[in-house]
């Protein structure tokens, strides 16, 4: 298994934004047009693009599927997407535009029926997004935090055929306090399956703290504000990770 950095594309309101622990209050701004910030980020060698629709996780629909759609046109490489994902209408109008992979969050907790026969159905074009505050997991765009335990509810899903996840640790999120290693490494060893980090990552120790964990199942991690605000970039990302020569 190889590691794979997946640069983020955070859209809300038709621009490429950050937020900081999730707080839709406290956001940044990095570009107008994610079509041209997706375009950059793979001729810098990006391998994966990774989308997240934060109007849509927000209003609990998709917001800004069509500017996704056209991102998803627009690559050469696959790219995977989340926000607001709950029906089967909606992954499949995004797998039809050509889309690799639809993260489904809330919908996975609160609706476990459908997620069972969405994985039957999509197999390992879903992930399961588990954004979490101290190991409780997250839904509604973060805004509601339940009583499940991450790691008890990935099992269960792995049960339906679950294949990945992206693990969020809410609390470091946009902060560039490094990602929450143990948590992550623990889910995907009691998973037995792929693990991709989210939050956190602010220095290239911490992608080869993260990918010291390849061979237990972490199979890459998703960099936002580090990669804007210049921390380090992807091409030096990518030789750390030996991508490059």
């Amino acid at each position: 298994m190889s590691f794979i950095i997946y640069p983020a594309i955070d859209i809300r309101g038709g621009k490429c934004v950050r937020l900081f622990q999730g707080d839709y209050a406290q956001e940044t701004v990095y570009a107008d047009s994610p079509v041209e910030m997706a375009k950059r980020w793979v001729e810098q060698g990006a391998a994966w693009v990774h989308l997240v629709d934060l109007d849509g996780a927000k209003e609990g629909k998709p917001a800004n599927a069509e500017l996704i759609k056209e991102i998803a046109k627009s690559v050469s490489v696959p790219v995977q997407v989340g926000g607001g994902i709950r029906t089967e209408e909606q992954i499949a109008d995004y797998l039809d535009a050509g889309v690799a992979r639809v993260i489904v969050g809330t919908a996975a907790i609160e609706d476990e029926p459908f997620t069972k026969r969405i994985l039957q159905a999509y197999g390992d074009k879903i992930a399961i997004g588990l954004d979490c505050r101290n190991g409780l997991v997250a839904t509604r765009g973060w805004l509601t935090t339940t009583d499940v335990q991450a790691t008890e509810l990935a099992k269960r899903l792995v049960s339906y055929g679950a294949e990945t996840f992206i693990y969020t640790d809410i609390a470091r999120d946009g902060t560039m306090t490094g990602p929450n290693v143990e948590e992550i490494a623990g889910l995907a060893v009691s998973t037995g399956k792929s693990v991709i980090a989210s939050g956190g990552v602010s220095k290239l120790d911490d992608l080869l703290a993260l990918s010291a964990h390849t061979a237990d199942g972490v199979s890459g991690a998703i960099v936002g504000k580090a990669l804007y605000t210049d921390a380090f970039t992807l091409d030096e990302a990518l030789r750390q990770m030996g991508e490059r020569e």
